[in-house]
């Protein structure tokens, strides 16, 4: 897969079918205009994704906005999915001010799109004036094809980055995962951290995702996580460590089971699976020590009980 970045002379030579938009999540709002997408690509185009560096709700509104996969995430999950190319465009002054018109003869030229696949909700150009009944008004000048895609609805409901950040941050992980299609993950490495649960005798990897990771609500969940070509089985505390002295930065501590490796500085991805409780500050070490072999022991229950079904 090519990544095309930080330049707003980006250029594909080959014929392609481009779907555009945020692609937050990749979720299963997604999975229809990713089908049509593949069958295109089957047809000989290759297959584009147009995305922009940041949300453009962040540029506009001077909204801080927590994405469901950050950059870095999704690329890795298009060149899973057999993307071919990756636009991620700056957000530019110039790109937020464009007029649509201007922005499809900008795509089409630039990208040789010969088909673009879309959702109803698709808006782009200057104040969004941009929609998919625009792109098929233009369509026959431009000479490409437009398919627009209908919404997947759960619990009457457009599917969508919003409805999953709702249920992530209510610490619904359950009924997240369902939404995506997946399980919600971080992605980041592992940092050395003040080690108090190694002299405990419950070691933890450390993480600090990037600060523009939507992290479930502080807590202790079941979760997975991948290390090199193997997955291993935990239980994480996504928090700020309000027992141990000192200020810290809220981040994800995972006690992998049955796991004795160091893997300091290592790129690690942790899945949740089930929220088990919320963090608390407890009264001494000791008292975070039991806890803590409770949430172990609640965790190789969940795995248990989960493998027999």
């Amino acid at each position: 897969m090519k990544y095309i970045r930080n330049t707003t002379d980006f250029y594909i030579e080959e014929n392609t079918v481009l779907s555009l938009g945020k692609f937050d999540g990749i979720h299963r709002g997604h999975e229809q205009l990713l089908q049509y997408f593949a069958k295109k690509k089957d047809e000989g185009l290759a297959g584009a994704i147009f995305t922009f560096d940041i949300p453009p709700r962040r540029n506009v509104q001077n909204v801080e906005a927590k994405v469901l996969t950050t950059n870095e995430e999704k690329r890795h999950m298009f060149e899973r999915l057999g993307i071919d190319y990756v636009v991620e465009c700056p957000f530019t002054q110039e790109i937020m001010c464009m007029e649509p018109e201007d922005f499809i003869a900008k795509i089409v030229r630039q990208l040789h799109v010969k088909c673009m696949v879309v959702g109803e909700d698709f808006h782009f150009g200057h104040n969004r004036r941009g929609d998919y009944h625009m792109l098929r008004q233009y369509a026959g000048k431009y000479g490409y094809e437009v398919i627009v895609v209908e919404k997947i609805k759960e619990d009457s409901r457009d599917i969508s980055s919003t409805f999953v950040r709702e249920e992530i941050a209510a610490g619904n992980i359950e009924k997240a995962n369902h939404l995506l299609g997946y399980r919600y993950f971080v992605t980041s490495r592992v940092l050395h951290g003040n080690q108090i649960g190694r002299t405990i005798g419950i070691p933890t990897i450390n993480q600090l995702p990037p600060k523009e990771k939507l992290l479930p609500p502080n807590g202790v969940y079941v979760t997975e996580a991948y290390i090199g070509d193997r997955w291993y089985r935990g239980i994480s505390n996504v928090g700020c460590k309000p027992t141990i002295e000192g200020e810290y930065p809220v981040g994800v501590e995972t006690h992998l089971l049955d796991f004795a490796e160091d893997v300091y500085d290592k790129m690690v991805t942790v899945e949740f699976l089930s929220r088990v409780r919320s963090e608390r500050k407890f009264a001494s070490i000791e008292a975070l020590k039991e806890q803590m072999q409770n949430d172990v022991a609640y965790g190789r229950a969940y795995f248990e009980k989960h493998n027999s079904q």
